[in-house]
């Protein structure tokens, strides 16, 4: 008999980000409407609501306002910093040119949204859930997937606390709590650790094409308030990625409140060049002349790095499964030419919220949620998608100018109602590394301590910490790996993809190498589950309220 208490609950959530806080509001706004009762919780690794929350972000407020529609007057943070402006620069080495948004459909244009911190306004949230009613547990890592006997999702349970590096018990110790529901579902953000289990357990990524991802790295700075302006928001394509052949992705600046700018840099993970560091092509964008007067002047506050989806519409899998359902970035409902993706989570959110409701108040529990899919379908996310489906392959084929200009073509026909008749796939981003004898090694400038620095000074500005007598939460499946076949092939590229120097070779120059992982630095990007060439690193939740700590992220 186990030795976890269990609680039940209608619904359960994993993960209190923009969808996974939007289903639970929807639950008990339905839930008020019709004089139904719900128990919903929600589980959150994070040491509080926020804490692992990470985005650019310009925020498309369509989904918030079907949602809850005050909420401009009820005090959101994400309200204060309306977009003013819209830069597109293509950058040379030491140039920069403007690409007017003219040239652009539409449905890219910036019109009526805002620009903040995505973490403050899950904050905001989940005090607009907790009102309804929502029980909230932060610090609580949810790590093990519950079944039925007839293969059904149960619910989940949350990890043991107090567990010592060689699996012993410390004095400490908690078991996990056993959450048990009608329905659960999955809000992880991407790549989750149990929404992937879930993903293979029921196959639903069957009838989709592989997931792609890019890496974002992010920093605030606060700079001189004559360098800022509220409401900018600049977008960089070209210069460094363009230097080295097979690389795509692009830099951001968003001036927000209170004089700061988030500015960050995304590396398509399909990158080819083994020894391509995504942290030192965004140290080395930011000395760009047109970057650097931005930031002239100014203090880095904070860093933080995450994973992004950018399969689109032909990479959503399956959505549902018996007993539960997948939502937001677990999912994968990012547009990536607009560079945008809150609302369409929070949307799916609200969707599967609105199926589970209903099925709970007809007495159902543990099937297939349908009515989600079906919405879905129906949906505006749906339609959104759709129209841009072609765009990130087409850059990544013909790279990032003609890519480009072949992609904002077919975005048109489809603005005009001219859908395309094809829909390009994907390849897997951990079968793109060429070789290391296949490439030129890429020779970094030393950061400068103004403009650029160093990953352990970057990752200190993250808060993370972790409970260093505690299993490490990044295993590996054949620990003879990296050394044996990652290092020869690829000079193991774990030491250049990770973005917070969690992975090193070390011993290498008197003839004894050896893999060291320094998990306490990990910022929980899920790089390193994503990229790893032989996908033997696989990334699980360490204890409950470890990571990084965003302040205003």
């Amino acid at each position: 008999m186990s030795e976890r208490e269990s609680m039940p609950y209608d619904v359960v959530i994993v993960g209190a980000g923009p969808a996974g806080l939007s289903a639970a509001i929807r639950l008990k706004q339905m839930a008020g409407e019709t004089g139904e009762e719900i128990a919903v919780c929600v589980l959150e690794k994070g040491s509080e609501v926020g804490a692992h929350i990470l985005s650019g972000a310009v925020f498309d407020p369509r989904a918030m306002d079907e949602l809850l529609p005050d909420w401009r007057e009820q005090g959101c943070p994400m309200a204060e910093v309306p977009v003013t402006e819209n830069h597109h620069w293509l950058l040379s080495e030491t140039d920069s040119s403007e690409v007017s948004h003219r040239i652009l459909p539409p449905f890219m244009q910036n019109k009526g949204t805002y620009t903040g911190s995505l973490g403050n306004m899950c904050r905001w949230l989940a005090e607009q859930a907790e009102g309804l009613g929502v029980e909230i547990f932060p610090g609580f890592a949810a790590a093990e997937i519950l079944y039925h006997e007839d293969g059904s999702v149960k619910g989940v349970a949350t990890g043991d606390m107090g567990v010592a590096r060689d699996g012993t018990h410390k004095p400490d110790w908690q078991p996990g709590l056993e959450l048990h529901a009608k329905y659960t579902f999955f809000a992880e953000g991407v790549r989750g650790h149990l929404s992937k289990q879930i993903i293979r357990t029921f196959d639903l990524a069957r009838d989709s094409q592989p997931q792609v991802y890019g890496l974002g790295i992010k920093e605030l700075w606060d700079i001189p308030a004559e360098n800022h302006a509220p409401g900018r928001v600049i977008h960089t394509q070209g210069w460094p990625l363009s230097e080295t052949r097979g690389s795509n992705g692009g830099g951001f600046l968003y001036h927000q409140a209170n004089g700061q700018v988030a500015l960050g840099f995304v590396t398509w993970l399909n990158y080819s060049n083994p020894y391509l560091s995504p942290f030192n092509e965004m140290q080395r964008w930011k000395t760009h002349p047109a970057i650097a007067a931005i930031l002239k002047g100014g203090k880095r506050v904070s860093y933080g790095a995450r994973a992004i989806n950018d399969g689109g519409w032909q990479s959503v899998p399956k959505l549902t499964f018996p007993g539960g359902a997948l939502v937001g970035c677990s999912a994968g409902f990012l547009n990536v030419p607009r560079i945008k993706g809150i609302h369409t989570a929070m949307k799916s959110g609200m969707m599967a919220a609105e199926a589970a409701f209903t099925a709970v108040r007809d007495g159902r529990q543990g099937d297939e949620l349908t009515a989600y899919t079906a919405a879905y379908e129906a949906s505006w996310v749906y339609e959104e998608l759709r129209k841009v489906r072609n765009v990130v392959p087409l850059v990544k084929k013909f790279g990032d100018f003609v890519g480009s200009g072949v992609a904002n073509a077919t975005m048109w026909a489809e603005h005009w109602g001219l859908r395309m008749p094809f829909t390009m796939g994907h390849h897997p981003d951990h079968e793109s590394l060429w070789r290391k004898d296949q490439v030129q090694p890429i020779a970094y400038p030393k950061p400068d301590g103004v403009l650029s620095f160093d990953r352990l000074s970057s990752v200190f500005l993250s808060n993370t910490n972790h409970e260093e007598d505690q299993p490490v939460h990044l295993t590996l499946k054949d620990p003879d790996v990296p050394v044996a076949y990652d290092l020869p092939l690829y000079d193991e590229p774990a030491q250049r993809y990770c973005p917070a120097g969690v992975y090193e070779i070390v011993g290498q120059e008197v003839g004894e190498p050896k893999f060291v992982i320094n998990a306490q630095n990990c910022v929980h990007c899920k790089t390193c589950d994503i990229k790893d060439p032989t996908q033997n690193i696989n990334w699980v939740v360490p204890e409950g309220g470890g990571g990084p700590n965003y302040p205003n992220m």
